[in-house]
């Protein structure tokens, strides 16, 4: 990369933090954070991948998800508007784009995703890192708190959701449950060697927790 491009990064790391700063459903700065510096740990695996664009995309992934703002056209056109305005080509801009519109689980499960380029799959593996393992656990019960949903209840069952409404559908969910819908699922959609190698250690510390939070709930660890 260059110094202009560095530049660009330092100006895409600002916008999203004044739009996220204040989100409390686990979408904030920190999440961003985590992932662009897996993004970046990655890319040292995964060297002919275009390293700027990455970047720009695990910076910017979430400034338009439709879970955070309500009106994703003037979103997603206020982040073209600023790349734009920082000299970002347009070449470079609808590869960027690319990678987010086609990266997120709901796209993955319950659309039709285009093809992701090297780049975009580090990110969607470096952001589905941020979903596995002990940070995931408590992005997992932040996220539920925030929505209302109940923490667990035995008689609830996971559900088998066939479409992206189903999915984000709040009745019958709860906390524990998104694990068996969402979590435990991504080890197996990770694209990378070095993002399967992280991702199955984590897998297992999700699957360690869920497995003794239900002893415990149950009573039956003593």
């Amino acid at each position: 990369m260059n110094s202009q491009e560095d530049e660009q990064l330092a100006v895409m790391t600002d916008f999203t933090n004044q739009l996220l700063s204040a989100d409390r459903t686990g979408h904030d700065m920190t999440h961003i954070q985590r992932v662009l510096n897996m993004t970046k740990h990655i890319l040292t695996t995964e060297p002919t991948a275009d390293a700027f664009v990455a970047q720009a995309a695990a910076l910017l992934h979430d400034t338009y998800d439709d879970k955070l703002f309500n009106d994703v056209d003037q979103a997603k056109a206020r982040v073209a508007n600023k790349l734009t305005t920082i000299g970002v080509s347009d070449e470079k801009q609808l590869e960027i784009f690319k990678i987010i519109d086609n990266m997120s689980w709901s796209k993955q499960r319950f659309g039709k995703p285009e093809p992701l380029s090297l780049a975009g799959q580090i990110v969607q593996d470096a952001d589905r890192l941020d979903a596995i393992g002990a940070i995931a656990i408590a992005r997992v019960i932040q996220y539920g708190v925030a929505h209302g949903h109940e923490l667990y209840n035995p008689d609830i069952k996971p559900r088998q959701a066939k479409t992206k409404a189903e999915y984000r559908q709040a009745d019958g969910e709860t906390i524990m449950n998104h694990f068996y819908e969402k979590l435990f699922l991504l080890k197996d959609y990770l694209n990378t060697n070095e993002g399967k190698r992280i991702g199955e250690k984590r897998d297992q510390l999700m699957h360690d927790f869920v497995t003794q939070f239900e002893l415990e709930w149950q009573q039956q660890d003593y």
